[in-house]
């Protein structure tokens, strides 16, 4: 982990708390920064929605023709469902974060 507090420490904090079937893209790294930019931002108030904006972002350096790059009000609720376990793990991060502080 990286020093505590910085993204590095708040990404590998976040793919901690992944649950053990989610399978994070590979070459994944940039991704979890954004997510560790939504844990310093909105804490466990973060959405599913939040997680799909940065996951369009991320993609769009990835392959910007990808078809997942739509509003997230276009996502079927199956699609919307992946960023879910996602979504969660950025909340638990954000739990655990403050408990450590506290």
């Amino acid at each position: 982990m990286g020093p505590p507090g910085s993204a590095a420490h708040f990404a590998d904090l976040i793919r901690s708390c992944l649950p053990p079937g989610a399978k994070p893209p590979a070459e994944s790294d940039d991704l979890f920064r954004l997510h560790a930019v939504l844990l310093k931002a909105k804490g466990e108030q973060v959405s599913e929605e939040d997680v799909h904006d940065a996951w369009s972002a991320w993609m769009q350096t990835i392959d910007s023709s990808h078809d997942g790059l739509v509003p997230c009000a276009d996502l079927s609720p199956e699609t919307l469902a992946a960023d879910a376990p996602y979504a969660e793990a950025i909340r638990e991060a954000a739990r655990q974060a403050a408990r450590s502080r506290g």
